[in-house]
C-alpha cells in the first residue's frame, strides 16, 4: 500500500473522528431533544460502528423506514438488509424501545396512586413507551388505590389484540386486588375507543362487580396522549346481559380490541 492512501486513510479517520467529537459537544451544549433525527440516530449509530463516517447511514436509514422512530421499531432482519448495518447493529436499534419501556417503568420506584387520572396517565404512556403493537395491561390496585402490580394480560399486532376475560380476572385475583385500572394502547394513534372496546369494558366491568372488585378506568393510550373510557361515560353503561347470564364462551373467549 502507497504512502499516498495510508495519507488519505488516516485523513478520513481523523475528519470523522473531528466529527464525532463536534455531535458530541453539540449534544451535550444544547441537549439531544434540540438536534435533528438522522443525528440522533447518527449518534446511536457512534456505538456500534466505531471507525465510519455514520452519517450517510443514519440518512438512508430515516430515508427508508420514513422516521427515526420508525427506525428503531423496524424489524431486525429488514435492517440488516441495509448495507452497513451488522446483526448487532441491527439488534441494538431494536433494542431502544423496549430499553426506554424498561427505564420508564424503573423510573416509577414510588407506587403511582390512582386517584388523579394525570399521574395514571402519565405513568401508562410511560408503560407503553415504544411499543408498536397493540398490549393490554391490568394494574392491580390494593384499597387505597395503591398499585400493587402491572400485568401485561396480551400483545398482539399492530392493530388488533385478541383478550381473554378470564385472563384478566386472574391477574387481578392472583394479586389480591380490590380494584383495577384497565388500559391498552392504540398504535396508530387513534384515541376513540372502538366498539369493541366499549363492550369488552362493560363486560369487565359486570365480572369484576360480581367479585367486589371495582374496575376504576380503562385508558387508551396513544404516545404521549391518553383517554380515560370512565370520563367519556364508556364504562357503566348497561350491557345486554349479566355475568350471571354470560355463556363461557363469552366470558372465557377472545375478543379483539380494534
Amino acid at each position: 500500500m502507497s504512502d499516498n492512501t495510508n495519507d488519505i486513510k488516516r485523513s478520513e479517520t481523523n475528519l470523522h473522528s473531528g466529527h464525532r467529537e463536534r455531535l458530541r459537544a453539540k449534544i451535550e451544549l444544547t441537549g439531544i431533544d434540540n438536534i435533528p433525527p438522522h443525528e440522533v440516530l447518527e449518534y446511536l449509530l457512534f456505538m456500534c460502528i466505531p471507525r465510519r463516517d455514520t452519517n450517510p447511514l443514519a440518512h438512508e436509514l430515516i430515508n427508508r423506514f420514513g422516521s427515526l422512530s420508525a427506525v428503531l421499531e423496524a424489524d431486525i432482519h429488514e435492517l440488516e438488509k441495509v448495507k452497513g448495518i451488522s446483526h448487532s447493529t441491527a439488534l441494538f436499534l431494536n433494542s431502544i424501545p423496549a430499553v426506554t419501556r424498561y427505564y420508564f417503568k424503573d423510573r416509577w420506584k414510588e407506587r403511582p396512586v390512582a386517584t388523579d387520572n394525570v399521574i395514571i396517565g402519565q405513568y401508562l404512556c410511560d408503560l407503553f413507551a415504544g411499543e408498536k403493537n397493540e398490549a393490554f395491561y391490568v394494574l392491580s390496585l390494593d384499597s387505597s388505590r395503591a398499585l400493587i402490580k402491572t400485568d401485561l394480560v396480551y400483545r398482539g399486532t399492530i392493530n388488533e389484540t385478541p383478550i381473554q376475560p378470564r385472563a384478566v380476572v386472574e391477574k387481578a385475583l392472583k394479586n389480591n386486588a380490590a380494584a383495577v385500572v384497565l388500559a391498552h394502547n392504540h398504535p396508530g394513534g387513534n384515541l376513540a375507543a372502538s366498539p369493541a372496546d366499549v363492550q369488552m369494558t362493560q363486560l369487565l366491568v359486570e365480572i369484576f362487580s360480581s367479585l367486589l372488585i371495582q374496575v376504576v378506568d380503562h385508558f387508551i393510550i396513544c404516545g404521549s396522549k391518553f383517554s380515560s373510557m370512565k370520563n367519556k361515560g364508556q364504562m357503566c353503561e348497561p350491557i345486554k346481559y349479566s355475568v350471571m347470564e354470560a355463556s363461557d364462551g363469552d366470558v372465557n373467549g377472545d375478543w379483539n380490541f380494534d
